[in-house]
């Protein structure tokens, strides 16, 4: 059989490897000591600690499901919930997405909001392609008071950057297209999302997202600690990693930012192509492991500029076993950015539950910044390596915001072009 090496233990080298163990002999290489990528977890003292937010796992791909659930046994070793997520405004708890949910703000913010959706109906409505950025779709779909009270201060926050130079197809798919009658409707019926991929969503009983990673990283051929310093074309054309280790196929599912000062190819395309990608921004995330009082939400969203966290994830109500020790729940609090340990505990106390921190990370890139013609570099890159039998996969090689489902769903893409 001809020889496959994938870079990366994440979820999308695992999957992709265990797609093309069926033609090729496969070799991973992952440079940390764990497998797991941005969704591993670690027992800090029998609590699970999401180091880089919670990862669940559902799909609208019937595809990707099938392919999942060939791997688990759903009903005995995972749990089903119900997302119920909240936004944290003025001291109040507010339903999730929040136009849904405008008749719980105060009536004299209910009305100005209502007043411009009301007004947006009466305008010819835009396609989302016609909008140029994140920004003016947001306003252009829900209005001024509803943008600044919540999408502006929210997701500026969360990417950490001017989201007026964010071009909207790298969010297609991501979320919801609004349509204001169906808006109006669902705060007359009180009506509950149901549309987002993890409106409901699946959780393994024990040890979350880690608990995929060890199932499929079983039986595959992982050096951990490995670091990829070069990767070359040899003379029989074969690639080269590292100067030694031979391969047919190379899937790279690191840092495409990287792979310019790694692959030494004589291919002047080549190495402009790879130039162009080096300066792509992303955002790293700060998160802390908490202990929290007794609630039954999910995912808490913080918007308001007093709070220098951006969300708090309750791990601890998707599965009892994540709170093994402790006496109360567990919850991951997530700020954008590398934040100081003594910063973080001061906003601790500003935000509800009596939080009680019990371990920190940082992770240095976990959220991807696209920005216009950031697409067409990737694909460009893309193009001219698959000449060489060098392939890119996953959220910072593909450099798109890829959930566990996206990327089974790309890997799945891919294993049918390599031949």
């Amino acid at each position: 059989m001809r020889k496959a090496t994938v870079i990366g233990s994440g979820i999308s080298g695992l999957s992709i490897s265990r797609m093309l163990a069926d033609r090729f002999t496969v070799n991973i290489l992952e440079r940390a000591d764990k497998a797991g990528g941005l969704i591993k977890c670690d027992r800090i003292d029998g609590n699970l600690f999401h180091r880089v937010g919670g990862h669940v796992f559902n799909s609208k791909n019937q595809v990707v499901l099938d392919w999942f659930w060939k791997h688990f046994d759903r009903d005995t070793e995972f749990l089903k919930a119900k997302r119920n997520a909240r936004i944290l405004m003025n001291g109040k708890l507010i339903g999730y997405p929040l136009e849904n949910y405008l008749y719980q703000l105060p009536e004299n913010q209910m009305r100005m909001i209502v007043d411009e959706l009301l007004d947006l109906l009466t305008k010819e409505k835009k396609n989302a392609t016609e909008y140029d950025n994140f920004k003016d779709f947001l306003a252009g779909n829900f209005g001024k008071s509803l943008y600044d009270l919540y999408f502006g201060p929210y997701n500026s926050k969360i990417w950490n950057t001017d989201i007026s130079k964010v071009p909207l197809e790298w969010l297609d798919g991501k979320l919801p297209m609004p349509q204001i009658k169906d808006t109006i409707i669902s705060n007359i019926l009180k009506k509950e999302e149901s549309q987002m991929v993890h409106a409901s969503f699946y959780y393994a009983k024990r040890d979350g997202s880690q608990f995929i990673i060890n199932r499929l990283a079983e039986q595959q051929n992982i050096q951990l600690s490995y670091v990829v310093s070069s990767i070359g074309k040899e003379k029989n054309g074969a690639i080269a990693v590292n100067g030694s280790l031979q391969t047919d196929v190379l899937v790279y599912c690191g840092d495409v930012r990287q792979l310019a000062s790694i692959i030494n190819i004589e291919d002047k395309a080549l190495q402009q192509a790879l130039s162009a990608v080096t300066d792509l921004p992303s955002n790293g995330t700060s998160n802390v492991l908490c202990e929290t009082d007794d609630n039954d939400i999910s995912w808490l969203y913080l918007p308001e500029a007093k709070f220098k966290a951006h969300r708090i994830i309750y791990t601890g109500n998707f599965s009892s076993t994540n709170n093994e020790g402790s006496r109360r729940k567990t919850c991951v609090v997530e700020f954008s950015g590398k934040q100081e340990k003594e910063l973080m505990l001061e906003e601790l106390k500003n935000l509800p539950g009596n939080l009680t921190p019990l371990a920190f990370n940082y992770e240095p890139n976990s959220y991807i910044i696209q920005q216009k013609g950031t697409r067409d570099k990737i694909e460009h890159l893309k193009k001219l390596l698959s000449g060489y039998h060098i392939y890119l996969l996953g959220r910072f090689a593909e450099w798109e915001y890829h959930n566990m489902d996206k990327c089974i769903e790309s890997a799945m893409a891919l294993n049918t072009q390599i031949q």
